[in-house]
């Protein structure tokens, strides 16, 4: 038996910039959201600290959830990849804000290096 798959798509996220989707609905019960780095919907790359970038990642995240049906609540999983440790604080606060009560599982990492050389990039699994 097949797996029932949709791409979704959404102009309230910047475009996918490589052969990958903004987001795969799973067997209509899983959301699987490509990571979000911090490029406003329209591709420009935002400037600034840390918790700026983070902010916007979580503002295309929000529309991507937006596009299948969904919010915050429906997420049950995270993955953030920083440039740093020491970001993590600032990332922390932001990310916190979206998810103030029974907060989905998370893996934060550091990693060598992120797209466009961004601090911060988040992707997310949401169910339905």
């Amino acid at each position: 038996m097949l797996m029932q798959r949709e791409v979704l798509s959404t102009s309230n996220a910047p475009a996918a910039i490589g052969p990958y989707s903004q987001a795969i609905r799973a067997e209509g019960k899983f959301l699987f959201c490509s990571g979000q780095i911090p490029l406003t919907p329209s591709g420009e790359l935002i400037q600034g600290d840390v918790k700026v970038q983070a902010e916007q990642c979580m503002k295309n995240i929000e529309g991507v959830l937006a596009e299948a049906g969904l919010n915050f609540s429906n997420v049950v999983k995270t993955t953030i990849f920083l440039s740093s440790m020491d970001h993590f604080a600032a990332v922390n606060e932001v990310y916190g804000a979206a998810f103030d009560s029974n907060p989905p599982a998370r893996s934060t990492v550091a990693v060598a290096g992120l797209p466009k050389n961004v601090d911060v990039e988040i992707e997310v699994l949401a169910v339905y």
